[in-house]
């Protein structure tokens, strides 16, 4: 069965090159944010010579950063809908660029904790922000296209942490290396304030009212009520996850501590995940935008292999993992991401435009609380098991069971609801005047 993932409808946003380069302005930003963020993966051991802490204290910089992302997923959706993207991505910039410069800087455990803290909470009004964006300057049906190019930008900027921040660590020191790249949240911001725009001329969104506690009640009950909405967050949760974790903080010291391969090796191996994501990205954004009944089938598959190969790497039966299947688990890890964004594309349809941020929020809190939980567990039986990875890292099939149970219960609901909508959208069309 092949159709588009949405009706085209007549009020829908005209596209073209104006749009592409307010996105752009968008997804830059995402793209620094995510450079931000990612960039303690690179710095994991790093860190925990500088602060001489342990397991469980290193993985306390991503949670916390995760967590305070996670708890903002909500608000910023509500803000999104309420100020508009362009006042929300001003407000982000600040705070991450802020917070990567508080971190460059920080000579004690807890100045460092508060600054990972205020660049999650920049970072968390993002992406939401720059997916609102997308369905203000395109037709709904490049939607799933669209999505999965912003969360390939992201990737990017997973890609510069990689192979930039983690030469200039080595290169200019800790320092020098944070200040540098806090830089381009300055850039980011002067290009934000005077190019961009929350929508083209001749489709403002419709008044709506606002009532204080009331409006935030109403826009996330009806959000949640919506099982595409649920759905998504699922999908979101089961996906992610497991490359989040590997990329964030984990991958490195498991490819240098557990498999004994040097830092230049492991960087590599991080760097095919990230590489790995951006291809399957595109491809997997062409198959949804193609092949609506595709997406669970793509995001199902993804949970299935990348659980194969983490059992496979992780359990292999010697003390070290050839290198062969650890190109595959990294490539595998690469399709997480964009299996990841298929989620919004059970929430995009299922929410009216005026609760697409809302949606998007609820959606977004998925994998990034599944990421902090595995983080977290991690940690803790790392130092509880003197470094087994082995124990520590099988934490990861207990999310995606979670996950996958929530995905089978909702599926036929959400599904059937969809249909519903699709089928009254095309008869509205129809009856539209000339």
């Amino acid at each position: 069965m092949s159709s588009h993932s949405a009706v085209s409808l007549p009020g829908d946003p005209p596209g073209g090159r104006r749009a592409v380069g307010v996105w752009g302005i968008g997804v830059s930003v995402y793209f620094v944010a995510v450079i931000f963020r990612t960039s303690l993966g690179v710095a994991g051991l790093d860190a925990a010579d500088r602060f001489h802490v342990n397991a469980s204290a290193l993985s306390t910089f991503s949670i916390l950063q995760l967590l305070v992302y996670a708890g903002m997923q909500i608000p910023v959706g509500l803000l999104v809908d309420r100020l508009g993207t362009k006042r929300v991505l001003t407000f982000g910039v600040v705070l991450f660029t802020a917070g990567q410069l508080g971190f460059a800087f920080s000579s004690s455990y807890g100045m460092a904790l508060a600054s990972r803290a205020l660049l999650g909470c920049g970072d968390a009004m993002t992406f939401i922000s720059v997916l609102r964006l997308g369905t203000r300057w395109f037709p709904a049906r490049r939607g799933p296209l669209v999505a999965q190019l912003a969360g390939l930008v992201g990737m990017a900027g997973n890609l510069v942490s990689t192979l930039v921040i983690a030469r200039l660590l080595h290169g200019v020191g800790w320092t020098a290396a944070f200040a540098g790249s806090a830089a381009a949240g300055v850039v980011v911001l002067v290009l934000l304030l005077l190019f961009l725009k929350d929508h083209p001329e001749g489709h403002e969104p419709e008044p709506f009212p606002h009532q204080g506690a009331a409006y935030v009640r109403r826009q996330i009950l009806a959000s949640w009520r919506e099982p595409g909405t649920r759905l998504g967050m699922w999908v979101h949760f089961t996906t992610q996850f497991p490359a989040m974790v590997f990329l964030l903080l984990w991958g490195m010291p498991f490819l240098v501590e557990a498999q004994g391969l040097s830092r230049a090796t492991a960087g590599e191996l991080l760097t095919l995940v990230v590489l790995s994501n951006m291809v399957v990205g595109l491809v997997y954004g062409q198959i949804v935008a193609r092949h609506h009944a595709a997406r669970l089938p793509l995001a199902l598959g993804t949970v299935s292999a990348t659980a194969l190969a983490w059992a496979s790497a992780v359990a292999y039966p010697a003390p070290h993992a050839p290198m062969w299947l650890l190109v595959v688990l990294c490539a595998v890890l690469g399709a997480c991401g964009p299996a990841s964004m298929i989620g919004f594309d059970f929430a995009r349809p299922a929410n009216p435009p005026e609760r697409q941020g809302t949606a998007s929020g609820i959606t977004n809190m998925g994998g990034f609380i599944a990421s902090m939980t595995t983080l977290f567990a991690i940690g803790v039986l790392l130092d509880a098991t003197g470094d087994d990875y082995r124990i520590a890292f099988s934490a990861v099939f207990v999310l995606q069971a979670a996950g996958l149970s929530q995905i089978f219960r909702l599926r036929g609901e959400a599904a059937r609801r969809e249909r519903e909508r699709l089928v009254a959208s095309r008869v509205e069309t129809v009856h539209v005047p000339a």
